[in-house]
């Protein structure tokens, strides 16, 4: 039986085909997105490798076809392609965290851009030319004659289409949410594999390379699917995948921490203990201070990404009249915030983008948390002069607006003084304080602007917890008026995703700085015996 005369599966491989490249890129995006993030940066990279590997496979799939026309040359690179595939799950992340440690001693700018695009290239580039050479080998055995060649290619490059579209929507959707992006690797390379099964079982022949091939898929299968991201810790209390994050929590004596990237720190804590964090939660609850907690009988507090609620909770237990709203927009974190960090379901958490949010509603507020940044993923929206004059307009009068910006920068012209200088633009009369101990800046910025300090103070002087006191004393005494510059964001112009790299490159530098020059001096053998 010669299945090939069967136009119908030709064009099933097509479709099948456009629908696993499009997985694997968006696969791909998430394999990376807990080591790289999930920025403009890393889908440029992304987009732009499988570019070059399909377009190299198309060019090698023609002269293939033209120089050799065997059905099984082609089925052959899809059984690999599958092989290939179901093996990221496995050997992936330990690619990524090698590539990463390798150019961390050797490279010195531009970090983040090298180690994702090269991991990219390593990992996706070869089954991804092997696809690539599906379409013009499918041509060369679909086109009988050149009175039917523009039918016959143009339902062949359809059934690719429409193969792509469902595989955009496929994972996004459904796989990736539902059982993860190890277990969408391996669902798709299971699609091709079955589907190149099927053609050497009608032709009964290679049937010993495809048993052997099988194998490999189960071995494969079996533990890909247990893998973790973060194979290097063994106090994750859970991980797993939601439509816009990877998400961590682990748990120790004293806390508990959500994470969505293996390598760039803390999203959301609770301290057990029912103290201070030692983080800018505690600097952020200036804010109430700022807006006359302990003069007035309530405030109304909206948090943009709310997390897990960490800072709702903190402070919760420091001041009995506020009350809180927040906004998140992954809903799986809402629902770990329940689980594992003890937000009381009395604290209304909408579902919803933050810049939306405040143009679909019209209360005002007394405290506004910004928080909605992490690592280099800043979201463009909620960085521009529109979006904090709709914080702003938000506000009630003698409102604060408190913005956590996570990555401290020592020069000049970084992400914070974009920033800054964006808020400036709004708010006239801005402070801002570094967090000791971490890459964290606390913007602070008023309505009124002019008394912040004064009401700062005056409220400080009327607590009555002794820890929280000093603190804030602390922070009063610290707190700098922000020179404005001419760095402002728009929505037509808000280059974040660069200005966030910038600083990573600076804090993995200065974090490694003493274990590159061992490695520069003494080699891999000075470098093992420093770590050990």
């Amino acid at each position: 039986m010669n299945i090939l005369k069967n136009k119908i599966f030709l064009y099933m491989t097509e479709f099948f085909a456009g629908m696993s490249v499009m997985a694997a890129e968006l696969g791909a995006s998430r394999l990376l997105a807990p080591y790289f993030s999930s920025s403009q940066i890393v889908w440029t990279i992304i987009i732009g490798t499988i570019m070059i590997a399909m377009a190299l496979g198309n060019i090698y799939g023609g002269r293939s076809a033209d120089k050799n026309p065997d059905p099984d040359r082609l089925y052959s690179r899809m059984i690999i392609a599958a092989i290939w595939l179901a093996a990221i799950p496995v050997l992936g992340k330990y690619v990524i965290v090698g590539i990463s440690g390798l150019l961390i001693l050797t490279v010195s700018t531009n970090l983040l851009i090298w180690a994702a695009f090269i991991a990219c290239m390593m990992i996706f580039v070869f089954p991804l030319f092997l696809l690539g050479t599906v379409t013009p080998s499918l041509v060369k055995y679909t086109v009988d004659s050149l009175d039917s060649s523009g039918r016959t290619v143009g339902i062949l490059n359809a059934s690719n289409t429409v193969g792509s579209i469902i595989g955009t929507f496929v994972p996004t959707f459904v796989t990736i949410p539902a059982v993860g992006t190890s277990a969408t690797f391996l669902i798709f390379a299971g699609i091709l594999f079955a589907l190149s099964a099927v053609y050497f079982i009608s032709k009964k022949t290679g049937l010993i390379k495809l048993a052997i091939a099988f194998v490999i898929m189960i071995i494969c299968c079996i533990f890909g699917a247990v893998s973790s991201f973060a194979f290097w810790q063994d106090d994750i209390e859970y991980e797993g995948e939601s439509v816009y994050n990877y998400l961590q929590v682990t748990e120790d004596d004293s806390e508990v921490v959500l994470s969505t990237n293996v390598l760039f720190g803390v999203q959301s804590m609770l301290e057990k203990s029912g103290g201070l964090t030692g983080m800018y939660y505690d600097y952020a609850m200036a804010a109430p201070y700022m807006s006359g907690v302990h003069e007035r009988e309530g405030l109304d507090v909206l948090i943009l990404g709310m997390g897990t609620g960490t800072y709702a909770t903190q402070c919760s237990r420091y001041f009995d009249n506020l009350s809180f709203e927040g906004v998140e927009i992954d809903e799986k974190i809402i629902d770990l915030s329940r689980k594992y960090f003890e937000l009381p379901e009395s604290v209304h958490v909408e579902l919803y983008d933050g810049r939306a949010y405040l143009n679909a509603v019209e209360k005002s507020y007394d405290i506004i948390m910004v928080d909605a940044y992490q690592d280099i993923t800043i979201p463009f929206q909620m960085s521009s002069v529109e979006f904090f004059e709709l914080v702003k307009d938000h506000l009630n009068p003698g409102g604060v607006m408190v913005m956590n910006m996570n990555m401290k920068t020592g020069g000049d012209g970084g992400i914070n003084d974009y920033l800054s200088d964006t808020v400036s633009r709004v708010f006239g009369e801005v402070y801002t304080i570094p967090v000791e101990r971490s890459s964290n800046v606390e913007l602070f910025a008023a309505v009124d602007g002019s008394n912040i300090l004064e009401i700062m103070e005056k409220n400080v002087a009327l607590e009555e917890n002794a820890d929280l006191k000093k603190l804030m004393e602390e922070i009063l005494g610290s707190l700098e008026k922000y020179v404005p510059g001419d760095r402002g964001m728009t929505d037509d112009r808000a280059p974040v995703e660069l200005l966030g790299m910038k600083a990573i490159d600076g804090l993995i530098s200065a974090e490694t700085g003493y274990y590159k020059k061992v490695f520069q001096r003494y080699g891999f053998k000075g470098l093992i015996s420093s770590l050990t």
